[in-house]
């Protein structure tokens, strides 16, 4: 049985999201194939997560808080990552930065060894990053400006999760364009959610 952990971060209704119309509709496929596994959701906006202030800082450089802890060790005892965020301006939602900047913890999912930091995450752990954009960001020149995926990719190897794989929902804001990658991008959760 595998431990999933499903984190939502985007303060749109499931129906009104691009993200989470292929997000939930892989958490329900993947439930279905995988009966025995375990999902918890984590819906950022519903959560306590904020951002860092001056004692945050100071605690996460001697262990951190107590709510860092359980955000951290809630994220290493994951077997599966899915992350469902769309790109803002570029980049990933403010939340889900915060939200990273709790789990990032050191002796948690990563430590400082001899040749520098090494993570802490099981080996095996896997991510998948589900995220919409406005425009077409896949391709040059626009790719330079992709900073979401990017970023996640980095994170996560940080903490040492090689395996990151990505569904993205291409020029949601471009009519009909967006029609034909939300669908493609559907078939590709339903087929990815049978061997995930």
């Amino acid at each position: 049985m595998s431990k999933i952990l499903y984190v939502k971060a985007n303060p749109k209704d499931d129906e009104s999201s691009f993200t989470f119309q292929v997000s939930e509709l892989f958490i329900k496929k993947y439930q279905e194939e995988h009966p025995d596994d375990e999902v918890e959701t984590l819906d950022l906006y519903k959560s306590d997560i904020d951002f860092l202030r001056a004692d945050d800082v100071v605690a996460m450089m001697s262990g951190g808080s107590e709510k860092m802890k359980k955000y951290a060790t809630q994220f290493v005892d994951a077997d599966k990552i899915v992350i469902a965020a769309p790109m803002w301006n570029f980049s990933i939602p403010a939340i889900l930065k915060a939200y990273i900047d709790y789990i990032l913890l050191s002796g948690v999912t990563f430590h400082y060894g001899e040749n520098g930091p090494e993570g802490l995450t099981k080996e095996g752990t896997k991510v998948l990053h589900i995220t919409a954009r406005g425009g077409g960001y896949t391709e040059p020149p626009m790719d330079a400006m992709e900073m979401s995926d990017k970023y996640i990719r980095v994170a996560m190897g940080f903490i040492g999760i090689k395996d990151v794989e990505t569904i993205a929902i291409e020029k949601v804001a471009m009519g009909d364009a967006g029609k034909e990658e939300l669908a493609t991008a559907k078939e590709k959760a339903e087929t990815l959610s049978k061997s995930w």
